[in-house]
């Protein structure tokens, strides 16, 4: 089941990128029988409480997919791809405007930072000066505090490409922002790319020492949003060990083997068979939410990280990566949330593949660094590839 990257992952397009006429969003289309234009619609979006109008930047490639972006939050919004006999339907969850994600807790598809999952009691030390962030799950800080990356409008510029649709988003976060030191300039390049891959780039520079995790919290269901369930999904992760965490989800420091336990994904299973065992750590996260340290064999670069597959749709979704971690999420927390287009999300009908730093780190020596300091550039991408299996 593993495959590697292949050099079609990269190739080019050539065609233009270009400014189409406005619809609202990209919604699940008919069989594609005559290739398209790979381009990029700007779409207004609604406005936040500050009256800010938000915009919805909707990226098509040449073989239809289209993948919906919005400034607020540089969130993906829908992932429209076809399945096995090529009908058209939005994998990844959403709302239906700015204001919506603005009031929700969920992070559907939003960039996550400056750290992304938990840092223990919402504090660390850098350089001997101990740092306090906020406190929002439990007794820990998640993914950036109270007012992380998630809720905050970012600046969106189409950036020209003469073979893919590229969409370009920036943010200033100042010194003390949410309590992290230093002001970071963060930049996050999406790509569709001609073989059904959506690259994610991320990119910061800081003038203080910092911490930073960025990482993409899309929830998928590749049988369709709003489908009932994601249980059967066959799911394959490249590692051979996890962090395991105490009762708040945060990390023991402890690295150990996935042999023997549920969190074994090395061969593809059922994400449904394993995940009401009597195991200790499902029973924290009610159900998996959980680092897995990724076998990168030494790579630099972009490595298989996962692999899931839908047996009713037939729709594959491979994940490249060149962090260190990978953060499973199986919608424990889902609880008939109303969604886009009047979808409904129920328990357990969404997963997320979070490419990332380990939870917690600046709090465990011997768990890779996410120190950045003045003259460094933090650079890290994510790729997800859609593909069927008939």
């Amino acid at each position: 089941m593993r495959e590697p990257i292949g050099l079609a992952l990269l190739a080019a397009v050539a065609a233009a990128v270009t400014v189409a006429a406005p619809s609202r969003k990209a919604e699940a289309a008919p069989k594609m029988k005559t290739p398209t234009t790979p381009k990029i619609q700007k779409l207004p979006f609604g406005k936040i409480s500050n009256g800010e109008e938000m915009h919805l930047y909707v990226l098509q490639n040449r073989k239809g997919m289209k993948v919906s972006i919005t400034n607020f939050g540089a969130r993906v919004v829908s992932i429209v791809v076809p399945d096995r006999n090529g009908k058209f339907a939005d994998v990844a969850l959403g709302y239906d405007n700015a204001r919506e994600y603005q009031q929700s807790t969920t992070y559907f598809g939003a960039i996550v930072g400056r750290y992304a999952n938990r840092i223990a009691n919402g504090r660390f030390t850098l350089d001997g000066v101990t740092y306090h962030l906020p406190i929002n799950d439990g007794p820990n800080s998640l993914h950036g505090g109270k007012i992380g990356f998630d809720k905050l409008a970012w600046h969106a510029k189409i950036l020209k490409d003469s073979r893919n649709p590229v969409l370009e988003l920036t943010l200033v976060s100042p010194n003390g922002d949410q309590g992290y030191p230093g002001t970071l300039r963060v930049r996050v390049i999406y790509t569709l790319l001609p073989d059904n891959a959506l690259r994610i780039e991320y990119h910061a520079t800081t003038n203080k020492p910092t911490i930073i995790n960025l990482t993409n919290h899309t929830y998928f269901n590749l049988d369709g949003a709003g489908n009932k369930t994601i249980l059967p999904t066959v799911l394959m992760i490249n590692a051979d060990k996890y962090t395991p965490t105490d009762d708040t989800q945060i990390p023991t420091g402890k690295v150990v083997s996935v042999k023997g336990t549920p969190f074994n994904f090395l061969k593809p299973t059922a994400v449904g068979e394993r995940i009401d065992e009597d195991n200790q750590q499902l029973k924290f996260a009610h159900g998996y939410d959980d680092n897995w340290v990724l076998n990168r064999d030494r790579k630099k670069g972009l490595a298989l990280a996962a692999r899931a597959y839908d047996p009713r749709s037939g729709r594959v979704l491979t994940v490249y990566a060149t962090q260190p971690g990978l953060q499973f999420y199986t919608g424990n927390y889902l609880h008939d949330v109303q969604g886009s287009d009047g979808a409904i999300y129920h328990y357990r009908s969404a997963f997320t593949l979070e490419t990332q730093h380990y939870p917690d780190s600046p709090n465990h020596p011997n768990f890779p660094s996410t120190v950045l300091n003045p003259g460094q550039v933090y650079r890290e991408t994510t790729v997800f590839k859609f593909s069927v299996e008939r």
